[in-house]
């Protein structure tokens, strides 16, 4: 790690009274102390953003391209020593990291590429006659200051989602990393500042508490606000900001269904590989498994056989796909919502217990409704199976949830995959694959509770911009 002291506002660093230790989850040892903002200075990052606002709406798409460029390269350069202070303090399986780390630099990429693609079109101004002789078109204009609100389950990937769009939109952006996973942000914050493509200020950084992020999202002169995180957290923070846009991309409780037909030793597979990765904290995980009732006692032995091989324990060592929470809080939370599963009538077919500070990946079969487990978003290494009669009932189960970001459907029929994507309410719906995959150029977002707006660098300019219709007559 290698940036200066204090926080990046304004055109340096600023300093600060206050630390905040990060720790590594795993073992508990310090990582860093790292700077630990307020929410006068979340002020003073507003107005230093609003300053360098015009100037960067100005800047010209060779520069903005050039900082996303540079911090690119650098990023690669520095691969991996984020790779392991990723590790560190998210306490995320390297396996993990280093697929956060390759995707950020893709994010970045891509946001560069898409600074050559923000242009509109003309419009047909003549369908009336009034608009005779008249020249029409449309142009996409910076939104103004974003401010961006990340997670702590992939801090580096969800801020270069938010940082790099802004950037090639024009836009200055403010970003409020979460508080237990600052430092790999700072360091790419840094790297696009050393770039020297950009005012200082058009991106800074602020840690801090809930008063930080208040101070940030209530200013009526903010533009937009991107934020990250647990639909009560969205919900919050929407009406706070209102009528400020925002774009929410929150929880979820994504279902994978097991048609009939389906390769079920594929399926076993892709339930294990996407229901524990990242230790089951990532929003798109699989949570709930439906399973067509005629192959459930087939299905049911090769996932159970499966969940032999989820190694658990160091995350710093490549075979570790399961390592403890980044929290005592979050361990204890979802040993009691598998216990109340458990209590309610769910199987408990593996894990449900501890191994040292780690969870013991966890398999629930026949889970009811009405449990957390079952409905909320568990963020843990909980996977809950239950059987349908048939697709109906499992397309119906999956929609009554309150979320919808991401599901799948395992199936070999091209009408079964069809119709998935045709009934399933969610913003992503994934045919034989885990329903965790996500290309950073794609359309990522949600509906109902899951979220509104879309990220992806194309997407996620198109939020931070808005079009200037421009009406000429010669």
């Amino acid at each position: 790690m290698n940036w200066p002291s204090g926080l990046p506002v304004g055109a340096g660093w600023a300093p600060v009274r206050d630390t905040t230790e990060i720790v590594f989850p795993y073992d508990g040892s310090v990582v860093a102390a790292a700077p630990l903002g307020t929410a006068e200075l979340a002020a003073r990052a507003v107005e230093e953003a609003l300053a360098v606002a015009p100037a960067m709406a100005r800047m010209p798409s060779h520069a903005r391209r050039s900082a996303l460029t540079g911090a690119h390269d650098a990023l690669v350069a520095r691969r991996a020593e984020f790779e392991r202070l990723l590790v560190l303090e998210t306490g995320k399986p390297l396996v993990d990291c280093r697929v956060e780390v390759a995707r950020t630099i893709v994010t970045l990429a891509t946001a560069a590429e898409e600074v050559a693609r923000l242009h509109g079109e003309t419009v047909p101004l003549d369908l009336l006659p009034s608009g005779e002789g008249l020249t029409g078109f449309w142009t996409r204009r910076p939104i103004g200051v974003v401010v961006g609100i990340t997670g702590f389950n992939y801090p580096l990937l969800l801020a270069a989602h938010k940082i790099a769009p802004a950037v090639a939109a024009g836009c200055p952006v403010i970003v409020k990393p979460a508080p237990a996973t600052p430092l790999a942000t700072l360091w790419l914050v840094h790297l696009l500042r050393e770039t020297g493509a950009l005012p200082a200020a058009a991106v800074q950084l602020v840690t801090g508490d809930v008063e930080v992020g208040r101070t940030l999202v209530e200013d009526r002169r903010i533009g937009a606000v991107s934020f990250t995180g647990s639909a009560a957290a969205g919900h919050a923070i929407a009406r706070n900001a209102a009528p400020t846009k925002v774009v929410l991309e929150l929880g979820s409780n994504a279902a994978l269904v097991v048609a009939a037909d389906a390769d079920l030793e594929a399926a076993a597979d892709a339930v294990v590989r996407g229901g524990y990765y990242a230790s089951g904290q990532a929003c798109i995980s699989v949570q709930r498994v439906l399973v067509e009732e005629r192959v459930r006692d087939r299905f049911l032995p090769l996932l159970a056989e499966r969940m032999k091989n989820v190694v658990t324990g160091d995350p710093r060592e490549p075979e570790t796909r399961v390592a403890p929470l980044i929290d005592e809080r979050s361990t204890a939370r979802v040993l009691e919502w598998v216990r109340a599963a458990v209590d309610a009538g769910a199987s408990l077919v593996t894990g449900g217990r501890r191994a040292g500070l780690e969870i013991v990946p966890t398999l629930l079969a026949d889970v009811p409704d009405g449990v957390a487990a079952w409905e909320e978003e568990i963020f843990g290494p909980v996977v809950c199976v239950r059987a349908v009669a048939d697709l109906d009932e499992a397309f119906a189960t999956v929609n009554r949830s309150r979320y919808g970001l991401h599901a799948s459907v395992f199936t070999t029929s091209l009408a079964t995959a069809f119709a998935a994507i045709d009934r399933i309410e969610a913003g992503g719906v994934v045919v034989n694959e885990v329903p965790g995959f996500r290309a950073d150029n794609m359309p990522y977002g949600g509906v109902k509770d899951s979220g509104i707006g879309r990220e992806g660098p194309r997407f996620a300019i198109e939020e931070f911009t808005v079009t200037r219709m421009a009406i000429i007559r010669p």
